[in-house]
């Protein structure tokens, strides 16, 4: 059980977001949330992301430097997939139907060809928190997690970033990732709606532009534009 412990205290995140989100870790919530995830490790459960990459998409994007915010649902739950930021796969994993999708409407909004690989660490270095809603599943089993309160965390954060910082980009994108438009001040941010990328949706994303919309709204707020070219 120490070892355990040992891989799940070490996690590693950036130390302003540690500050930033530092009450959270303390809730009663979160608390119980590492009792329901270190007991499924002892149980010998299969978990993806891996626990090292669990709050990736915090230890890549610097705090200070967030300007976009892509939701996502919860992990991948096939082998090798989730790495922790929303939307994106390891370099040599199968690009998902959605991420095609992603990259066919970034082709369509900004004539970047689409990339061979699927690994958006780019995007969050520059700024783009990838946050999944949801921050593990267990294997095969999706939305297995989605009990354990990680939307309550996911949702402070949302919460937090909308009354803290100014001129943020939220992306939302499918009914769920809508529904947490009530968390932001839609009168200080930007936020941007329209169908899942997944295909499955069948209409609404393609044509959405979000990608050059998100870069004027950012210039026009003395902002850093994203480069959302991978190669």
């Amino acid at each position: 059980m120490e070892k355990i412990k040992i891989n799940i205290d070490k996690i590693k995140i950036n130390e302003a977001w540690k500050e930033f989100l530092k009450d959270e870790f303390l809730k009663e919530y979160f608390l119980e949330l590492k009792k329901q995830y270190l007991h499924a490790l002892k149980c010998q459960k299969i978990i993806y992301p891996p626990a090292n990459l669990t709050f990736n998409a915090f230890k890549l994007c610097p705090l200070e430097e967030t300007k976009v915010i892509i939701l996502g649902q919860d992990p991948y739950h096939q082998p090798y997939q989730a790495m922790g930021l929303s939307f994106s796969v390891p370099c040599g994993v199968k690009i998902p139907p959605s991420l095609n999708n992603i990259y066919k409407e970034l082709h369509n909004d900004l004539g970047i060809k689409p990339c061979k690989n699927g690994d958006l660490s780019s995007w969050a270095k520059q700024g783009v928190l990838l946050l999944n809603s949801i921050l593990s599943v267990e294997a095969n089993k999706p939305a297995s997690h989605n009990n354990w309160g990680w939307q309550k965390f996911s949702d402070s954060v949302i919460s937090k970033l909308s009354e803290e910082k100014s001129a943020l980009v939220f992306m939302l994108w499918g009914n769920y990732a809508k529904s947490k438009e009530a968390l932001i001040d839609k009168n200080k941010h930007l936020i941007l709606k329209a169908a899942h990328p997944s295909p499955l949706a069948r209409s609404g994303f393609l044509g959405c532009k979000h990608f050059s919309k998100a870069n004027e709204f950012l210039k026009n707020k003395g902002k850093k534009e994203i480069k959302w070219n991978l190669d």
